[in-house]
């Protein structure tokens, strides 16, 4: 599942024209069907209930797709870096730290800082999602099971 975001997050940023054109059909096309048959088939082959990979493809795609939009409107340098366009912003408004106090202490502390590039909060995002599915995946096993348990010990008692 990762592999498969980070290479529609990759094939967005490259064509970013395709995030608009993607939200704006009613009807999806061959090549985006595949690609959800094949998402979901690899879901249920990992033991995803229908329900649970419903989730998890609603939740991934949501997450890839809206990445990718942000990253195509934000200010962004070539290596992903918002640095240049935070302090641009900075600059130009001296009231900032008194009108916006959180904003500026998160670009001066966080963004501003040597080694900080926005492309990289992909990557921590990314790991949440797979790790609350692979959560919610073994809790609903823990549910069947238990569920088993106590079908299987209340036969016995009869």
């Amino acid at each position: 599942m990762r592999k498969c975001a980070e290479s529609t997050r990759s094939v967005l940023a490259r064509h970013p024209w395709a995030i608009s054109l993607m939200g704006s059909r009613t009807t999806p096309g061959t090549a985006n069907l595949k690609h959800h048959d094949s998402v979901i088939a690899f879901l249920r082959a990992a033991d995803f209930s229908l329900p649970m990979a419903a989730h998890a493809i609603s939740l991934l795609d949501s997450y890839v797709h809206g990445f990718a939009l942000q990253e195509a409107t934000l200010p962004l340098d070539d290596h992903g870096d918002i640095g240049a366009a935070t302090e641009s912003i900075l600059h130009q408004e001296p009231m900032m730290s008194n009108a916006f106090p959180h904003l500026t202490e998160m670009a001066v502390k966080h963004i501003l800082q040597p080694g900080y590039a926005y492309r990289n909060e992909f990557q921590f995002g990314l790991r949440l999602i797979l790790n609350g599915l692979q959560t919610a995946l073994l809790d609903a096993r823990d549910l069947e099971g238990d569920k088993a348990s106590w079908a299987d010990r209340h036969a016995q008692s009869r």
